[in-house]
């Protein structure tokens, strides 16, 4: 008991600094998975709203995309880490995000004592969007070969009142990462660099994004607890970083130069990664920050 009380003690200073803070969560990878983590995460995300904190849920699904898009027989494509989206596809990301996995996510906060609103990026024109132009170099004396990768956008601009008004409400909002763009069209986002532009906008004391590794890993596979905005720009320019940690890296970049507070790349495939993160002295992953002090 005694031991119980010194864990509720240890996650006081925290709670304090947090307080009435709006923290924005990526959630992905196995913790969307496997249900022990399902369950942890959602006990999490509504424990942060009872003691006082507003967390804001991003969420991605291109497993579930990949398995609904394979069971109607359509092939999916990737160029630079993007889902090549025609119209076609774009119908079944817009149905698997916004239609099936957001309220599956909402139903599970809701189920656990929260109130949760799910939302997509083309409910009130939250993430107005624009195409993405991908680009392939061919060499020093040629000019940029331009790939189109259809409807994959980036995001123009987030509508910060409509994330204001529902925290007012005592609401957790819960995120699909479609946006919608000038015309209307609707656009497909990388749900990490969704939930880096939402926590700008928002400028959110710390931008948490969930992945299936232990965080980011040195040259000789040890993990790095800490590490600054120029840390990070030499650990991409030299190499350190490989495969889908360099846009989470850069995401977090991205971020922090927005006016976020901290950012933290956690595993989670660990049972209660977020409250681990968040409120213990130890913490878990790799902490980004702006420099050190």
């Amino acid at each position: 008991m005694v031991e119980k009380a010194g864990i509720l003690i240890e996650a006081l200073p925290y709670i304090r600094r947090f307080y009435q803070k709006t923290i924005v969560i990526k959630y992905g990878g196995h913790a969307m998975v496997a249900e022990e983590l399902k369950e942890s995460f959602a006990q999490d995300i509504v424990l942060m709203k009872y003691i006082g904190i507003n967390p804001v849920v991003v969420h991605g699904g291109g497993p579930q995309i990949g398995k609904m898009l394979q069971r109607m027989g359509k092939q999916s494509d990737f160029c630079a880490g993007m889902r090549v989206t025609d119209a076609d596809t774009m119908d079944v990301v817009e149905m698997v995000l916004a239609g099936k996995i957001n309220k599956e996510i909402v139903s599970l906060i809701n189920r656990h004592g929260g109130r949760a609103i799910g939302l997509s990026g083309k409910d009130g024109q939250l993430i107005e969007a624009r195409k993405l132009h991908v680009f392939r170099y061919k060499g020093d004396d040629q000019p940029p070969e331009i790939i189109d990768i259809g409807l994959v956008g980036e995001v123009n601009r987030i509508n910060v009142t409509i994330l204001q008004t529902l925290e007012k409400s005592h609401l957790i909002p819960v995120i699909a990462p479609v946006g919608v763009g000038e015309n209307g069209e609707t656009y497909n986002i990388n749900a990490d660099l969704v939930a880096g532009h939402i926590a700008g906008a928002l400028q959110a004391e710390k931008l948490l994004l969930m992945t299936d590794v232990e965080g980011v890993l040195d040259s000789e596979n040890r993990l790095i607890t800490s590490m600054t905005i120029a840390e990070a720009a030499d650990a991409m320019q030299d190499e350190t970083l490989k495969g889908g940690m360099i846009p989470k890296v850069q995401c977090a970049v991205d971020a922090l130069q927005a006016g976020v507070g901290k950012v933290h790349i956690v595993d989670g495939r660990l049972p209660h990664a977020i409250l681990l993160e968040m409120f213990t002295d130890a913490g878990i992953g790799t902490e980004i920050i702006k420099k050190r002090r």
